[in-house]
Parts: structure tokens; sequence; C-alpha cells
């Protein structure tokens, strides 16, 4: 069975590994390679293990570590035509380690990683489905200002779903920043908020996804408290009961608990 495990989730940072302690991979490294070294190492998982990096998109919180902790540990790195050039522009590409397409599905580790598009305002943002052998499967959507008909479809039936829930829209409204950050952030090239992802949560349950974790949180926007408070109230308003029907996590800014999921 096949493991996921965050290891970092905001503004501030963003990994995540998929796989067991032998075998797996990485989608995004978003912290330093030292951190993102420390972080593995903390929850048993040997650097070896790390067997590709799959990158969502060219933002800092997502790729801050990538070209060193790639390079360092000889891990290779999976990115669309379009976010490699922007990692190139930023001089995070480096030429020790190879960007490979992925407009296909990918072969790796015992795990099936196909790719799917995202509206954000990057180069070319994706999320990712990853089929296992045992014939799991997990989605993996962050950083998307809307929910497409192909994000939905990605989502739907899967047996666990990593879900963007951003902010909060009356925190950020009323909250300090700028109007063109608040309008970029609301936008449809923006992040999903806790009321749309509360929608999209219920709907989902009737696809046949029922286990989910809800990613990406604004420090200065969103409250853990608020962000699953948000979802349960709308699952249960939808008739669903948490444990019996669905299963409902937080990802932690850092994971310091050691927490995990198996799928």
């Amino acid at each position: 069975m096949a493991r996921l495990i965050p290891l970092f989730s905001g503004s501030s940072g963003n990994s995540y590994f998929v796989g067991s302690k032998k075998n797996g991979i990485l989608i995004d490294a978003g912290r330093s390679a030292k951190q993102m070294k420390d972080k593995l190492t903390s929850l048993d998982i040997d650097l070896s293990a790390v067997k590709g990096i799959f990158v969502t998109h060219e933002h800092i919180d997502h790729v801050k570590g990538l070209r060193v902790f790639a390079s360092k540990y000889k891990i290779p790195v999976f990115t669309s035509q379009k976010t490699a050039a922007a990692l190139k522009d930023m001089g995070v590409y480096d030429k020790s380690f190879e960007v490979y397409d992925i407009e296909n599905k990918i072969e790796i580790s015992g795990l099936t990683v196909k790719n799917f598009s995202i509206s954000h305002d990057c180069a070319d943002g994706r999320g990712f489905k990853i089929y296992t052998e045992d014939e799991r499967v997990l989605a993996f959507a962050t950083d998307l200002g809307y929910v497409s008909d192909e994000v939905f479809e990605n989502l739907s039936g899967c047996d666990y779903a990593v879900i963007e829930s951003n902010h909060d829209v009356n925190m950020l409204l009323n909250g300090p920043y700028p109007y063109y950050l608040k309008k970029r952030i609301l936008g449809s090239c923006g992040h999903l908020s806790n009321e749309t992802a509360a929608a999209l949560l219920a709907e989902l349950m009737n696809k046949g996804t029922r286990r989910f974790m809800l990613a990406h949180l604004s420090s200065e926007n969103n409250t853990k408290d608020l962000c699953y408070q948000t979802s349960l109230c709308s699952l249960k308003m939808a008739g669903f009961e948490e444990v019996r029907d669905f299963t409902l996590n937080i990802a932690p800014k850092e994971n310091i608990n050691l927490e995990s999921v198996i799928f």
C-alpha cells in the first residue's frame, strides 16, 4: 500500500511524498534543500527512496529547493515544457538534472503518474493523478482559480484527493492584502476558497471520492479550524457523516507530528 505524507503545505513552501519508505516520489520541492532533507529524514524516509520530483508549477513556494535538492541527490525532475522554460528563466533549472515532459503518463517506482491542466497564474499549472500497483488512486489539485471539468473529472472516483482550500473570502476581503493581490487570489487564475472547496467535496462524494486532505491554507487569510468547519458543514448539509461516510484531513504547514495517510 502507498502512503501520502505531507512535508510542507502553504505559502511558505509545498512538498508531498507519495510511496513507501523504499520507493516513492515528491510532488514539488518548495523549501530549501536542507529543509527537504531534514524533513524526509525526520519522517524516516531515506533520500534514496525519492525516485523523482513532479513539479506542479514554477512559483517559488513549490520549487525553492528544487535545483539544489535534485542536483545533490541526482533525482530526475518531471515537468511540462512550458514550466521547464519558466524554471530556466528563474535560474532554477540546472544542467545536472534532466527535465522530462509530462504530456503522457510516467511509470516510476511502482506508480503511474498522469497529469491534468489547472488554471493558475503560471506558465502551465498541472495537477496529478497517481495510480499504485494495488490499483489505488490519489489525485492532487492545488493552486487553481476554479474547478474545470477536467479537474473535476480527475478528482472523481479517487481513493484519496488532496484539494486546495486556500482562504476564507471574508478574511481575505477584510485583511491587509492590497487590492491587486486580493483580486488575483479571487480570480479564475488564483486560489480556491474554503467555500468553493467545501462545495466541491460534496459534489465529489456523489462521484465516489470519500477521503480528502485540504491543503495550501493561507497563513494570513485562513485557519485550520475555519477551513475544516466550512467543509464539514457542507458535507453534513449534503447528508454525509464524518467517519461513517468520509474522512477529512488538513495538510499541516510543516509536518512535525509524523502525519501520513495510507490510501
